[in-house]
């Protein structure tokens, strides 16, 4: 069993030491936002932090992750307050969304490490790949953000998220369990 903190939570996985974390994470967690983008470590989709390091976790297996502290989306803010998740809204650095979640984690790894990040540092520390190609106003956001952790300024763009999974679930039919759909008939 390998065991490690995913989203400040002990975790032990039952699994080949080889499997790669993206798997562990999304499949025997279901900590979904963590997304498959190549598999090869090109992209950035799969990006979380390793004891505060961004890093693809197509490329670390979770023998590599054991005792180490992961953080993914889910555990950078249960309800979007994070400064990046607040300035990639405010900035209009999102588009279709997949990248986003593997960008926010990259941006909140380089501004841990510093807060005040020039235009140069955020495209080196930022490999991903955004097909939607948003990174003029990527750069912004994650000044935008430096600013808001360093409480310089202050960003009321992103909601917190306004539907449970349940009202989310009767709202839109493809969201029903099978359990749902048999009680309806």
């Amino acid at each position: 069993m390998t065991a490690m903190i995913v989203n400040q939570r002990p975790v032990r996985f039952q699994m080949d030491p080889a499997t790669p974390l993206l798997w562990a994470l999304r499949d025997a967690a279901n900590l979904t936002g963590t997304k498959y983008g190549c598999g090869v470590g090109d992209c950035g989709a799969c990006m979380v932090l390793v004891d505060g390091e961004a890093l693809r976790s197509c490329l670390v297996t979770i023998g590599e992750a054991e005792g180490r502290s992961i953080v993914t989306i889910e555990g950078l803010s249960r309800d979007r307050s994070h400064p990046v998740q607040q300035a990639l809204v405010a900035e209009q650095a999102i588009q279709c969304g997949f990248c986003t979640p593997g960008i926010a984690m990259a941006a909140a790894g380089l501004l841990a490490k510093n807060p005040a990040p020039g235009e140069g540092e955020i495209r080196q520390a930022i490999p991903n790949l955004c097909r939607c190609g948003v990174y003029p106003r990527l750069v912004r956001a994650i000044q935008r953000a430096g600013r808001v952790g360093a409480r310089r300024e202050r960003i009321s763009a992103a909601p917190a998220p306004g539907i449970s999974a349940e009202d989310a679930a009767a709202a839109v039919p493809a969201l029903r369990s099978a359990g749902n759909d048999e009680e309806e008939r």
